[in-house]
């Protein structure tokens, strides 16, 4: 039997800011059914884009993004192993994108109905309403983009049930290792504080010593999980440009199911609190924007805000079309509620809203969507300006998407994630 699992997105290659942003590709879903080995099995997953949207054109008159019909881009291939046995547990993952590589998840555990379960290696940190957050759809929700879920992370988690109480507590002393790629840090998975200078905001952090605990109570008659969950991290300064700080999350969180129809909801309180040193010339740059990476490519994002997120779907069987096992409809909302400020210009919010369907055939899992975005990394880039002001007076590393959205312009994309698991 096909498991099917989420996943998120795919690339920001290196180079330029115009190409990076132009071809950024949020991701997946995972699914394995793989081939047995006694208690190993071995499985993996190839992925294609075609994506057209509100992207600029380069004038070639080739396919692309922005026109002329549209672009057809591969996404990730990978590779899945999974062990279990007599209790013990492991499972490893390894994905290839176009320039870039690294390790998804590597870990080792025990599980046993009256001690719990335990994962000790790479594993995915509990924070929020499930493992890939408050979202339904290919893009995700704003969460994933700063570190807020499917992050991957080097340590030890902890689950135990007790009755209708689920309790999780990890504890991880340092972040997922840098893969393979043209970035100094950002070769990655998972959105994480990266020590990697953009324009005027110093890559100046590491994230050490992660403590995570996550609260979920099973109210069975009203077919709902409602979850508290914490995060605690020290911010750790690499160089005298910044002093040691501290950053934490704190979210609540719930999932309903009534039949076909899911609903999750959650609200998430973060902030990175940045301490930078004044320059040479004595200017400090602003703590509102710390530098994150993943997909090979970092940007600063907003060091403090407010993440209301909701995702509604609908799934059905159809019985008269016998080349699709269900379809799933949905439709996931979230915006980033900033706290800062840049030369005495309040930040934009950044708003993520995806309408679409996933559709799963045996081993084939389809996303169709159309995502809508005013500060999201993978959704167009028409009317980006990084000089953006009287005089350029903001930097352009304080301009785009996650960081003060200056330039506030919803693009569109519609996007269709063709994934074949074996």
């Amino acid at each position: 039997m096909m498991s099917l699992n989420r996943h998120g997105p795919t690339r920001l290659a290196a180079g330029t800011l115009a190409l990076a942003l132009a071809f950024a590709l949020p991701q997946e879903t995972e699914a394995i059914e793989g081939i047995e080995y006694g208690p190993l099995t071995i499985g993996g997953a190839m992925r294609v884009n075609y994506i057209l949207g509100d992207y600029e054109k380069d004038g070639s008159g080739a396919p692309q993004r922005g026109g002329s019909g549209g672009d057809f881009e591969l996404d990730t291939f990978r590779v899945n192993m999974d062990l279990a046995h007599e209790g013990w547990l492991a499972k490893g993952e390894y994905r290839w994108y176009s320039g870039y590589n690294f390790l998804h998840t590597g870990w080792i555990g025990y599980e046993d109905e009256d001690v719990g379960r335990i994962e000790v290696g790479m594993n995915r940190t509990p924070f929020g309403v499930g493992p890939y957050g408050p979202a339904n759809s290919w893009f995700f929700d704003q969460h994933y983009y700063v570190g807020l879920s499917d992050s991957m992370k080097l340590g030890i988690k902890y689950t135990r049930a007790i009755d209708r109480l689920t309790l999780d507590f990890g504890y991880y002393p340092i972040d997922m290792p840098n893969g393979r790629g043209a970035s100094d840090e950002s070769a990655r998975y998972s959105y994480t504080v990266v020590t990697e200078d953009v324009a005027d905001i110093p890559g100046a952090y590491e994230n050490r010593h992660q403590l995570n605990a996550r609260a979920v109570y099973a109210f069975e008659d009203l077919n709902t999980d409602l979850g508290v969950s914490a995060q605690w991290s020290r911010l750790d300064a690499r160089d005298d440009r910044a002093e040691n700080s501290d950053a934490y999350a704190f979210s609540a969180h719930s999932r309903t199911t009534i039949g076909a129809l899911g609903v999750m909801l959650q609200v998430t309180s973060y902030k990175f609190d940045a301490d930078y040193n004044p320059d040479e010339e004595g200017v400090r740059p602003t703590n509102d924007l710390i530098v994150m990476g993943a997909y090979d490519f970092a940007w600063p994002v907003a060091s403090e805000g407010i993440i209301p997120s909701i995702a509604v779907s609908y799934t059905v069987v159809p019985e008269r079309i016998a080349w699709i096992d269900s379809v799933t409809f949905y439709n996931d909302y979230s915006v980033i509620l900033k706290d800062g400020e840049i030369n005495g210009q309040s930040f934009n919010d950044s708003a993520l809203n995806v309408t679409g369907m996933a559709i799963a055939r045996n081993n084939w899992y389809i996303y169709v969507d159309y995502a809508l975005s005013s500060g999201n990394y993978f959704v167009g880039n028409r009317g980006d300006d990084y000089g953006f002001g009287e005089d350029n007076q903001f930097a352009e590393a304080s301009v785009g998407d996650f960081g003060s959205n200056q330039n506030d312009r919803w693009n569109g994309r519609f996007n269709i994630n063709f994934g074949y698991y074996f």
